[in-house]
């Protein structure tokens, strides 16, 4: 296999130098690119349409498009939403018209980060798009659902990239390691023991980016020691590593993910998985307070009155951590967390509230029964406003049996309380009460 040339002393970043120029060469997204998979079909036959990879950092987005333009002979013309706009996308339309038309080669406009273009911003590609004067890859690492228009998606192939496993790092560092060393000459080879190159490939989370930056700086900092160790140990990568940030995006779609995470964990009472997500949300920044709000969501859907004090603990959970602030009050919501998992569970609160709300819009205008009425004065009373209202609490175990739904709705039972925890309790007492009701009919 040929690796990527380094040129020993280039001011260009090792992450660039070490950027593959083949399939063969790329690490990762076998999904995508393996034997009979679509794209590697696709970049093979150099028939590749304008499409969007959707990917999270140092998946390889860039040098898959860079690769793609190798496969397919046409010039590649990268940009970034970031900082340049649609006057930029003009000027380079016009190249490419004229590339085309004088020297009959395409052109690939690269567009990193095409989420960051407004909805008006990502039409300026349409007509070109359309008519083949470019092919478009957009990059993006936000979920092109939400961030790009219909008619843009509508006119491109969308391709998810995963980020690298271990495996994949592993190789990647390797590589950079041989390559760097053929360039060191006198200053003699680094080697890195089992425990530093663990501690790098850790460090990346799956980023090849911030792996061989990582590297890069690796290598400068053990240049300035003498002698110099070999191989070289952890505790020298711990010196240059900062502290790994979490993968998380509060605004985005990892947002989202992780709190359905941690949601669905306590809702399938995993007392570990609740608790690594909510670590995960917390350690990338996320506001405690809206963890407390959904922490209170969940106990009362999923929770209910299977246990009545589910909901007491995370309003409590709220308060101790509005009281203490972090990172003390984050325990409050890791027990919360713990207490909900735990809990018995019962959402049939839930769906009795959901089918009422249904039956409230099905039947929005039924009248109030006469016998259940408020009548403050005489008219209403005449008018039989109350008439035959049971006070509950002249009777035997404080029940009278009567009606209180509309006519329109006798008979429905929504709430069907489960055999668990409280709630089983309750359905006894309803249907202690359902049996005298109909003890009260019969007589």
């Amino acid at each position: 296999m040929t690796e990527p040339t380094l040129f020993q002393g280039s001011s260009e970043p090792l992450a660039a130098r070490m950027r593959p120029k083949t399939l063969e060469q790329f690490l990762g997204q076998e999904h995508l690119l393996g034997p009979g998979k679509a794209l590697g079909d696709l970049i093979r036959r150099g028939d590749v349409g304008s499409c969007i990879f959707w990917g999270p950092p140092g998946s390889g987005k860039t040098t898959l498009a860079k690769i793609i333009a190798n496969y397919t002979d046409r010039h590649f013309e990268p940009f970034s939403a970031v900082t340049e706009g649609v006057a930029r996308v003009r000027e380079i339309i016009k190249e490419a018209e004229e590339r085309l038309k004088y020297r009959g080669q395409g052109t690939i406009l690269f567009c990193d980060e095409i989420h960051r273009f407004n909805k008006g911003q990502q039409d300026a590609f349409l007509p070109w798009v359309e008519n083949g004067i470019i092919t478009l890859i957009g990059a993006t690492t936000e979920n092109p659902s939400f961030e790009l228009t219909g008619a843009l998606l509508s006119r491109c192939r969308v391709f998810v990239l995963e980020p690298l496993n271990d495996a994949h790092i592993n190789t990647l560092l390797t590589r950079a390691i041989d390559a760097e060393n053929k360039g060191r000459g006198e200053k003699g080879e680094v080697r890195f023991g089992d425990d530093a190159l663990e501690l790098l490939v850790t460090h990346a989370q799956g980023d090849a980016r911030r792996a061989l930056n990582t590297l890069e700086a690796v290598f400068k900092h053990v240049s300035n020691i003498s002698p110099l160790p070999s191989p070289v140990p952890g505790e020298v990568i711990r010196q240059v590593l900062e502290k790994p940030l979490p993968v998380y995006d509060k605004a985005g779609e990892q947002h989202f993910n992780l709190i359905s995470a941690l949601h669905k964990a306590i809702r399938g009472s995993d007392v570990d998985g609740a608790l690594y997500w909510l670590a995960r949300m917390l350690a990338g920044g996320e506001d405690p307070l809206y963890i407390a709000r959904r922490l209170v969501r969940m106990a009362l859907e999923d929770i209910g009155l299977a246990d009545p004090r589910a909901l007491t603990v995370c309003i409590a959970a709220k308060d101790a951590y509005h009281f203490l602030g972090s990172p003390e009050g984050e325990l409050a919501l890791a027990e919360a967390a713990i207490y909900l998992a735990t809990a018995p569970k019962s959402n049939r609160a839930y769906a009795a509230f959901g089918d009422a709300q249904a039956a409230a819009q099905e039947h929005p205008a039924e009248p109030v029964p006469l016998h259940i009425r408020n009548a403050p004065t005489g008219l209403m009373k005449d008018l039989g406003y109350g008439k035959g209202y049971k006070y509950a609490h002249d009777y035997d175990q404080a029940y009278a049996p009567q009606e209180y739904l509309p006519e329109a709705l006798r008979g429905a039972k929504w709430y069907q309380p489960a055999d668990a925890g409280y709630e089983k309790t309750v359905r006894e007492r309803v249907e202690w009460w359902e049996k005298l009701k109909r003890d009260a009919g019969r007589a």
